[in-house]
């Protein structure tokens, strides 16, 4: 003999069910953001992807060579964009250079 399990018909108007039913989201988690913002990570994103194809492994450490070749010309466009490279594959990386160059 097979068992069929259904709710009952009244479930949805009870106001239990009601308190306890998941509202929806109006807005995604993550889609919190300034569109100019996401434009420009997403620049620095494509960016960091190409120097990753094109230096491989030691990619973070040709972007640090970078942000502190820039760094001691003195050139902080330069160096605002290597760093963000540099923090794009490696994070750690580039907190250290910015703690270095805060000394």
């Amino acid at each position: 003999m097979t068992v069929h399990f259904a709710p009952a018909r009244s479930i949805a108007r009870s106001p239990l069910a009601r308190a306890f039913a998941r509202r929806t989201i109006a807005r995604a988690a993550n889609d919190n953001h300034d569109p100019a913002q996401a434009k420009s990570h997403d620049q620095m994103l494509h960016a960091a992807l190409r120097h990753f194809a094109e230096h491989g492994l030691g990619a973070a450490r040709e972007a640090r060579r970078q942000t502190e070749e820039a760094f001691f010309a003195g050139d902080r466009q330069s160096y605002d964009w290597w760093l963000g490279i540099c923090r794009t594959l490696d994070r750690r990386m580039a907190e250290e250079i910015t703690r270095r160059q805060q000394r």
